[in-house]
C-alpha cells in the first residue's frame, strides 16, 4: 500500500523485490467481494461458504505473504496492514471451521468491532499515502461498522448494507491493485491513484 501518484518502481528501491502491494490488495479484494456478496444477500444460489477456502488461501496466506514482503521493503504501513488483514481472513476462516459458523452467535460482531478499532487509526494514517488507498480504508471502515452494529444488534438490514458497502470496498481495492500493477509495469502513472489528503508532519 505504498503506491503514490508517482509511478511505483517495478522493483521497490533498494529491496530487490517487486512491490507486493498489488498482490495484497487483490487478495483482500477478492475475498472481501465473496463474503460481502453473501452478507448483501446477493449470493442466493451458493452454499454461502464459497469465501471460506479463499479466506485461508488467498485473502489469508497471500495477503500475509505480501505483508512479510512489505517488511522486507521497510514499509511499516503496508507490512502492518497486509499482515493484519491476512491474519484476519485466516482467523475468520478458522472460526467458521471450528465454530461451525453457528447461527445466532455474536462472535463475528465482536471480531469486526475489534478490527474496526484497528482500521480507524490505519484509516487516519492512510491519508498520508494517496486517495485510492485512503478510499480502501474508508469503505472498509464503513463496512466493519455496519456489519458489527448489524450483527450485535440483530439487524439484517444493517448486515445487508454492510455487505453492499463491502462490495464497494472490494471494487476500490481491485482498482488500487490494478493501478499498482500497470503503473509498476510502465514505470509511470497510467491509472491515477490521487495525492495524499493530509500531511501530519
Amino acid at each position: 500500500m505504498s503506491t503514490t501518484d508517482e509511478a511505483p518502481a517495478v522493483v521497490a528501491q533498494g529491496s530487490g523485490i517487486a512491490d507486493p502491494a498489488p498482490l495484497g490488495l487483490a487478495a483482500f479484494a477478492l475475498t472481501t467481494f465473496l463474503l460481502s456478496a453473501v452478507n448483501a444477500g446477493w449470493a442466493k444460489n451458493t452454499s454461502g461458504a464459497d469465501w471460506l477456502g479463499y479466506a485461508l488461501a488467498y485473502g489469508g496466506l497471500c495477503q500475509l505473504l505480501a505483508g512479510m514482503w512489505e517488511f522486507r521493503n521497510r514499509n511499516v504501513f503496508g507490512a502492518t496492514a497486509f499482515s493484519t488483514y491476512g491474519g484476519f481472513w485466516i482467523g475468520l476462516g478458522l472460526w467458521a471451521i471450528l465454530a461451525h459458523a453457528a447461527q445466532g452467535t455474536k462472535d463475528v460482531g465482536w471480531i469486526l468491532l475489534a478490527f474496526a478499532i484497528f482500521n480507524t487509526y490505519m484509516l487516519i494514517f492512510s491519508s498520508q499515502l494517496n486517495m485510492a488507498v485512503f478510499l480502501v480504508f474508508l469503505t472498509l471502515e464503513l463496512t466493519e461498522i455496519f456489519l458489527f452494529i448489524g450483527i450485535l444488534g440483530g439487524s439484517d438490514g444493517m448486515v445487508k448494507a454492510g455487505g453492499v458497502i463491502g462490495i464497494i470496498t472490494a471494487l476500490v481495492a481491485w482498482y488500487t491493485s490494478a493501478a499498482g500493477v500497470i503503473n509498476g509495469m510502465k514505470g509511470k502513472p497510467v491509472l491515477p491513484v490521487g495525492s495524499p489528503l493530509f500531511n501530519l508532519g
